[in-house]
């Protein structure tokens, strides 16, 4: 029988919209692109920089120990933590605004959350500092740079605090349907670690970059105040989100333990993954940690880009969410898996067909020799294998976490992944090394993502599983034939630059006409306007 996909007609119930409110929502997606792709490139340029000026030993494994804290407070504050409950939560708070002549519920929300936030974000990073020689010896036992890695850690231990009032302006403003200041986050946070290890990485050496997160984590904060001022002192929402109703008593709740407790335990799980890496890294030959990192963060580069748009409409399936409109929710989410898989696997070809010219390009200069190029490439391949499942689990879990109230089965889903990570990774490291930690985190993250796509189908939104399950086959069906494609082109010229164009070109011109060929009922939004893309969510 022929597959057919969900319908696409506007769900009756949903309150007809403004005219502004795609435009304003295309708007915000594209300046959120802009900044994501500009904060990822200055995230590379920073890596380059550090490359060039460290190379990969034990000084820059000693780095990487103490940046597992920013990359831990990251996930866990600004991007799934903070966000999976304050962006529901504002949501709300703005459904309930002008219903009762009463306080702001805003306001009232703020009040009720961000003094204690702020305390317990101190409190955290005080202790952090303190008992940083326990982090080290926890994180990597047996590493050779002990006393190092404890100086780099109190630095970024500082980024507790920061990263964590970070999120809470992030989370604010996206509620209020504002995009343009929580995307230049990572712009200025890049500025801030480039601005300090390019001059004083001769004098201060790898803890130029660990004083330039401390910068970083203050600069993001910074950014965001003048945004979130102005919005916190308007009355009325200032963006045509969906409109909705929500029944008396449904106010905003503050942060309480029951709703918290499962996207703590998601995201800690979800970021254990990296710490079960760098543990068992640890033993391996001097430098292993670092090509684990330099090929981590590119290979997640399609990954950061699949996800943007997801970003800005996390606030919009709240929103409608909040209406008891699930319709709309559904639609939406749907459509955000196949867009973000479209594009995370069209890049996941070019990565692992042309890894090493990709390595090359960016960073074999200075200290970061053709060693370090192959070893890197070898481990960035593997990881592309995983890029899917991390997408996956990207979208999902902000589809699960869109309810505003507890949700333990997206966190005991990605305990399952971590044990399956942490098994085998312990099996594979004795047999290939930094490539089998690689393979453990592709291994966990997909068994992550099958758990959460099969768990949708049976939540209030109720996905189309076997709907999405079968584009999303198509779609790494024109991946692999992509793959051979670039593989082959780049073979047609020696010259690294040369070989990425070629084949990134072969790579696209092959998914685009797999694709269409496969009939891929959705591939046609990621080449239409981003007002097409996000019409469904009005």
């Amino acid at each position: 029988m022929t597959e057919t996909a969900p319908p696409l007609l506007p769900a009756p119930a949903a309150p007809p919209e403004p005219g502004t409110s795609g435009r304003l929502l295309a708007r915000a997606a594209f300046l959120t692109a802009v900044l994501t792709v500009a904060g990822a490139l200055l995230g590379l340029l920073r890596d380059q920089a550090f490359a060039h000026v460290f190379g990969a030993d034990t000084d820059t494994d000693a780095f990487l120990v103490a940046w597992t804290v920013p990359e831990v407070a990251a996930t866990l504050l600004i991007e799934d933590g903070l966000a999976f409950v304050l962006v529901p939560a504002f949501s709300l708070a703005l459904v309930g605004r002008g219903r009762h002549a009463g306080p702001d519920p805003v306001r009232a929300l703020v009040a009720a959350t961000l003094p204690r936030l702020m305390l317990a974000l101190a409190a955290g990073a005080a202790v952090l500092i303190a008992a940083a020689p326990a982090v080290v010896a926890v994180l990597a036992p047996g590493l050779p740079a002990t006393g190092l890695a404890v100086d780099c850690t109190r630095l970024t231990a500082t980024c507790v605090f920061s990263f964590g009032l970070t999120g809470y302006c992030s989370a604010a403003l996206r509620g209020h349907g504002r995009f343009l200041a929580p995307a230049s986050i990572y712009v200025a946070y890049n500025v801030g670690i480039i601005g300090l290890l390019l001059p004083l990485g001769g004098a201060w050496g790898v803890r130029a970059a660990a004083a330039g997160v401390a910068l970083g984590g203050v600069l993001m904060v910074v950014v965001q105040v003048p945004a979130l001022w102005r919005s916190w002192r308007q009355r009325e929402a200032t963006v045509a989100l969906p409109a909705a109703r929500v029944p008396d008593g449904q106010a905003p709740r503050a942060l309480r333990l029951a709703l918290v407790a499962p996207v703590v335990v998601f995201a800690l799980s979800r970021q254990t993954q990296v710490l079960i890496e760098r543990f068992l890294a640890a033993p391996l030959p001097a430098g292993a940690i670092s090509h684990l990192n330099y090929a981590q963060k590119v290979a997640q580069m399609p990954m950061v880009l699949s996800l943007m748009l997801c970003t800005v409409t996390f606030p919009v399936i709240a929103r409608a969410l909040a209406a008891g409109d699930t319709e709309r929710a559904r639609r939406r989410v749907e459509s955000d898996l196949i867009v973000a898989g479209t594009i995370v696997l069209l890049g996941a070809s070019v990565v692992v067909a042309c890894a090493p010219e990709i390595i090359q390009v960016l960073f074999q200069r200075g200290a970061f020799t053709l060693h370090d190029t192959d070893a890197t490439a070898d481990v960035m391949r593997v990881y592309a294998l995983g890029l899917l499942g991390q997408t996956l689990v990207g979208v999902l879990a902000r589809s699960y976490f869109s309810e505003a109230r507890p949700l333990w089965y997206p966190a005991c889903a990605m305990l399952a992944g971590l044990t399956a990570t942490a098994v085998a990774g312990a099996l594979a490291v004795p047999v290939w090394g930094a490539p089998g930690i690689a393979a453990a985190n592709a291994l966990g993250i997909s068994l992550t993502a099958l758990l959460l796509l099969w768990g949708s189908g049976r939540r209030r939104t109720a996905l189309s599983v076997r709907w999405v399950g079968g584009q999303l086959a198509r779609l790494v069906m024109a991946g692999s034939v992509a793959t051979a494609a670039c593989w082959w082109g780049a073979t047609l010229t020696p010259s690294p630059l040369s070989a990425l164009v070629i084949g990134s070109v072969f790579a696209v011109v092959a998914f685009t006409a797999t694709a269409r060929l496969l009939r891929v009922r959705e591939f046609c939004l990621l080449f239409r306007p981003v007002t097409r893309k996000l019409w469904h969510a009005r």
